[in-house]
């Protein structure tokens, strides 16, 4: 019988994966926070279809997660298949870094247990909420607040100055205590099969 590590990479024993909306999913930079959903706001980032897709395929329920009010955060969902559920949470009561958000996404998709739940999110506070709440969490290097441009503004920079940028943005993410850090949801796939390997090995978040 082969290794667990020669085994085709898969992320099928995870419970339910969370995602962010702004700055993960879709609006590149994170940059609809600042009170207008422009039509670039609604693109997927990189590799998000891809990877609802595949988690569909999978059976692993998904859900998104927002602190922008309704009339911003709806408009930027354009893109997204309609199966993926929405759980807004009012940021009045307890908001992030509290864990409540994360439960009550978790408890909207009907997921019994928190063990194999994951985070994915380039928002610090929404990831704290995540570690907070006992999940597994993926940092989003690139495509979130913590660079905070367009996809435009990105690609115009020097491979170095991405470099740059890419870097600090990780340090940060793992200085919260994040469990792993992508550039971009292109990548992660294998992530979420790394994770799902360690928790096979016995490693809890």
């Amino acid at each position: 019988m082969p290794h667990a590590e020669t085994l085709p990479l898969s992320a099928s024993n995870l419970t339910a994966v969370l995602f962010g909306l702004s700055g993960c999913l879709v609006d590149f930079g994170a940059r609809a926070r600042h009170g207008e959903v422009l039509q670039e706001h609604t693109q997927a980032t990189p590799g998000a279809l891809d990877s609802l897709n595949s988690l569909q395929r999978q059976q692993i329920p998904c859900a998104w997660l927002d602190e922008l009010p309704p009339a911003l955060a709806h408009p930027l969902t354009a893109a997204l298949p309609s199966w993926i559920q929405p759980s807004q949470y009012s940021a009045t009561i307890n908001p992030w870094p509290a864990p409540g958000a994360c439960w009550q996404a978790l408890m909207s998709l009907n997921v019994e247990r928190l063990d194999g739940c994951v985070l994915v999110s380039g928002e610090p506070r929404l990831l704290q909420s995540g570690l907070n709440a006992g999940l597994w969490t993926i940092g989003l290097a690139s495509c979130g607040p913590l660079c905070g441009l367009s996809p435009e503004q990105w690609h115009a920079l020097e491979q170095k100055e991405r470099e740059q940028l890419r870097g600090k943005a990780t340090l940060q993410l793992y200085g919260l205590g994040v469990h792993s850090v992508i550039d971009h949801l292109g990548e992660l796939d294998t992530c979420l099969a790394d994770i799902s390997l360690r928790r096979l090995k016995g490693e809890k978040p």
